[in-house]
């Protein structure tokens, strides 16, 4: 499986509505990519790495 890196800015440096705005949407697109990811793997593949399908949303919804 690749692995992919983002490198963003750090919170701080982006000040007022729009920075919030823009660290929620990255943390939306972060959680979306790790669930679409998540999902392509087998039933096999998951528990290889000790998850279940019930466990993606949880999985992807941390930040």
């Amino acid at each position: 499986m690749a692995v992919c890196e983002a490198h963003r800015p750090a919170a701080g440096s982006m000040s007022g509505i729009f920075g919030l705005f823009v660290s929620a949407f990255a943390g939306w697109n972060d959680a979306r990519v790790t669930r679409a990811a998540l999902s392509k793997l087998s039933d096999r593949e998951l528990d290889d790495i000790g998850l279940s399908r019930g466990d993606i949303d949880m999985i992807a919804s941390r930040g």
